[in-house]
């Protein structure tokens, strides 16, 4: 009996042991893989981290990238732009010695020194990131309005003044519309009849055709550009809406922290320069012939001095009026901005109340 005892013992032993040492085997199995799978999602995870640590990285060196190469296109662009500029500003000074028979080479290495500095001038103020001189630099089509009303006089009038010594059907036609605009303004205290003012007293009756000829052909060329531009004004596109317009750098002359409220200084320049711009036609002949008192009168109405002359006489003042429109509708702008921002901060004071 006693031996079976033992024996039953021991199979319930080796039975209780086969029983259990599965379920043993099964949770360290478990556990095993368990871990496994929670390194490999940790691997998963920690490789995710790396891709996104990379992918910015990537990002951030295309954007800078980007950044480069988008300062480095502007670089280049500003510097076109400026040596185009200089090029066409040298043209026009050089244009009437061009054109004009007759010109001294004393008179052509004048004209391309001044044609030299003023297009150096206009390359620096281009190239520059902030103007010092040039106002509306960046307001397109502003001063491009300047330049084509400043380059259509002195080439019309050039060509009125080479139409003495070599005709052709351009001259011609220059001269007829020219002298035609000319007579239809020459009445008294008129602009046309003022400039005839200047010209010599001892001075021929062609000379005082030619000098009522170029006046009407600048006046009438004045005119139609002051006209574009206000119709570009009144259609909204100048200054343009998807462009920031930065009074600091489009109006470099004009300080805003010198005192007074910004809007009633631009208003009140505004005024003065079309006020300036109107009577400076009829103040230039005075001037003139107080100026040139003591010159001679073939040298007052040499072809030269009459493009110039007759050119400043009309671009000044269109000009000076075009300056004063474009500080009204500054101001005008600025004015806007004010209401749009009282009206957005009423509104949250509202909506917070």
């Amino acid at each position: 009996m006693g031996g079976l005892f033992i024996n039953q013992s021991l199979l319930q032993s080796c039975n209780t042991f086969t029983r259990e040492l599965p379920q043993f085997a099964a949770r360290v199995t478990r556990k095993v893989v368990e871990t496994a799978e929670s390194r490999h999602s940790l691997g998963k995870n920690e490789a995710a981290r790396h891709k996104v640590r990379e992918l910015g990285r990537i990002i951030v060196g295309q954007s800078t990238r980007q950044d480069r190469l988008k300062g480095s296109r502007q670089v280049v662009s500003r510097l076109t732009g400026a040596l185009v500029r200089m090029i066409l500003v040298m043209m026009l000074v050089v244009m009437p010695s061009v054109l004009l028979v007759g010109v001294t080479t004393d008179t052509k290495q004048m004209v391309s020194l001044v044609a030299l500095f003023l297009g150096l001038l206009t390359f620096v103020e281009y190239n520059a990131t902030y103007p010092s001189l040039v106002e509306f630099r960046d307001a397109p089509p502003f001063n491009r309005m300047r330049y084509l009303m400043l380059f259509a006089t002195i080439f019309f009038l050039s060509m009125i003044a080479r139409g003495a010594a070599i005709p052709s059907s351009l001259t011609q036609f220059a001269d007829a519309i020219g002298s035609l605009i000319g007579n239809a303004m020459d009445f008294p205290y008129s602009p046309v009849r003022l400039a005839t003012l200047m010209i010599a007293n001892d001075a021929t009756a062609d000379q005082i055709a030619a000098l009522r000829t170029a006046a009407g052909m600048s006046y009438l060329i004045s005119l139609i550009s002051l006209s574009i531009f206000l119709i570009l004004l009144k259609a909204g596109r100048w200054p343009r809406h998807d462009q920031p317009f930065n009074v600091w750098i489009n109006l470099p002359t004009f300080d805003p922290s010198a005192g007074g409220d910004v809007v009633a200084r631009l208003t009140r320049d505004a005024r003065i320069n079309i006020a300036l711009g109107f009577l400076l036609p009829f103040l230039t002949p005075a001037v003139v012939k107080i100026g040139s008192a003591g010159l001679e009168p073939l040298v007052l109405t040499s072809p030269q001095t009459l493009i110039w002359t007759m050119t400043a006489w009309a671009f000044l003042p269109a000009s000076l009026f075009m300056r004063g429109i474009a500080m009204g509708r500054v101001a005008d702008m600025i004015r806007e901005t004010r209401a749009a921002h009282r009206l957005a901060e009423d509104g949250k004071r509202f909506a917070a109340a």
